[in-house]
């Protein structure tokens, strides 16, 4: 295979059949005829990673004994009926009253489907899951829950909660088809 021309080889100005330049732009590959504007060094920052530092100084060991502060957490929150979960921004420190109220006012805010009748936090109940039958402790703050994932749910009755349906099934003794159930094992 014959080798290419000197002149295309370095870069030269030989056009081929379609008019458009033959070789790559010497000065994009650092080849420069010293005619284009001299690259400017850059400046050596370093950002500032850690903002609580004492003096400009930071140690392995001041990362063991000052651990960071979370700011906000990210929680999603399905609610019943809903497509998909909708995603919270919350201070830690917050509470489940606190989780329930903003997830409503995101919710609205989205226009979300299916529309909900009303956006009052006391009307609604806050799961683990939309299997959990026990709702949780509106006054337990969120960092103490252990889970970033919850189910919203309207209150059924003003004055019962899952459970305590669950419970009143429970007593009321199970269905006749499943007592025959297990007569015939």
């Amino acid at each position: 295979m014959p080798s290419p021309k000197p002149s295309q080889r370095k870069g030269g100005h030989e056009k081929n059949k379609k008019g458009r330049l033959s070789g790559k732009s010497s000065s994009f590959h650092g080849k420069g005829d010293g005619v284009g504007p001299e690259v400017l060094p850059r400046p050596r920052t370093v950002p500032d990673l850690l903002v609580g530092r004492r003096n400009g100084v930071n140690t392995p060991d001041e990362a063991v004994i000052r651990p960071l502060k979370l700011t906000k957490l990210l929680l999603n929150v399905t609610v019943q009926r809903s497509l998909g979960p909708v995603q919270v921004l919350i201070p830690p420190e917050a509470t489940v009253e606190d989780l329930i109220s903003a997830t409503l006012h995101q919710y609205a805010k989205e226009a979300r489907r299916p529309v909900l009748s009303s956006t009052d936090a006391p009307g609604f109940d806050l799961h683990y899951s939309q299997f959990s039958l026990e709702s949780l402790d509106r006054g337990a703050k969120l960092l103490e829950l252990g889970s970033r994932n919850f189910f919203l749910c309207p209150k059924t009755t003003s004055n019962s909660s899952c459970s305590k349906e669950a419970e009143r099934v429970r007593k009321k003794g199970l269905p006749n088809w499943l007592s025959f159930m297990e007569f015939s094992l």
